[in-house]
């Protein structure tokens, strides 16, 4: 009858609900997982206690970053972008903690920290290994299970897209800008690398009496009204190459154990918990391909 018919379409229609439900709690929980029993270790306290990453991601509101080693374009952009939008995570979306891990020993990710003024209140672990990282599923670049390949020629052939195919979109775009969505990040990492005397050291007027700054990409013609203009964000990586993974790369770079855990050409991601969901996640597709934090913004 048409009643019998009515009561088996909500019948299953309820079981549909209560699936996807279990589907949901099922997905948060595989995300927790793996990262269940790994542990780092606190930067800024080394002789502390391991952290386990999963029950740090478990209690509040939590944004967590997985970095690269500390000489790398991802690790610096991503330390660089946490600085910027840490205060904003925090006080317009109701964080309550946030961590950014390096793949490197801990006197690296307190000198990568120093280059680019991360927040004392930003959490600062080092994973020597990157298995935290692998962990969580970040991609390992270029041939990874080739322990034959010199790693710096796997890190040479990620540069072209092999093992990141993200890698030269991303690239590029730091050169042709995007008229449509802004970083405002990048004034601000500029200004921290010019005022450590980072080259280039022109591309911002900074007064030192008021400390009000001028951006001289506002005053190009036509493009300087984009919300990211042409080269801007080229001109911040160009400084970071020069000023910090280059100049300071014996402080920064992975030694021998690091390089042959694969650290070279691991990849980073991040992820957002609240208490026990998983509102975000995200895993670098290449080098310079790090997470959109406009975007983080958004979704969390």
């Amino acid at each position: 009858s048409l009643r019998n018919l009515k009561k088996m379409a909500n019948l299953v229609v309820s079981l549909l609900v209560r699936a996807a439900v279990i589907l949901c709690i099922a997905t948060d929980a595989a995300a927790f997982q793996p990262l269940v029993g790994v542990t780092v270790r606190n930067a800024r306290d080394a002789e502390a206690a391991a952290i386990d990453v999963g029950d740090w991601l478990s209690t509040g509101k939590n944004f967590f970053v997985f970095g690269t080693y500390a000489a790398d374009f991802n690790a610096i952009e991503y330390a660089q972008r946490l600085r910027y939008y840490w205060p904003k995570l925090k006080e317009e979306k109701g964080f309550d903690k946030c961590a950014l891990l390096l793949n490197c020993n801990n006197d690296a990710a307190l000198s990568l920290a120093n280059e680019v003024d991360l927040p004392q209140d930003v959490a600062l672990f080092f994973d020597k290994s990157g298995e935290a990282g692998r962990k969580f599923g970040v991609g390992r670049g270029f041939l990874p299970e080739n322990d034959d390949v010199n790693p710096f020629l796997k890190l040479f052939a990620m540069l072209w897209g092999f093992g990141g195919w993200a890698t030269l979109p991303a690239v590029i775009g730091g050169y042709i800008g995007n008229p449509f969505v802004g970083q405002p990040w990048i004034a601000d990492a500029l200004e921290v690398g010019q005022k450590k005397g980072r080259w280039p050291n022109n591309a911002l007027e900074i007064n030192e009496s008021d400390g009000s700054v001028v951006n001289k990409f506002d005053e190009l013609p036509l493009v300087g009204g984009w919300p990211r203009r042409p080269l801007e964000l080229a001109t911040l990586r160009l400084q970071s190459m020069l000023g910090i993974s280059l100049a300071k790369w014996r402080d920064l770079a992975p030694d021998e154990e690091a390089l042959e855990s694969g650290v070279l050409t691991q990849l980073g991601g991040c992820i957002a918990t609240d208490n026990d969901s998983v509102i975000y996640e995200y895993r670098d597709p290449g080098i310079c391909a790090v997470a959109n934090f406009e975007d983080v913004l958004e979704k969390v």
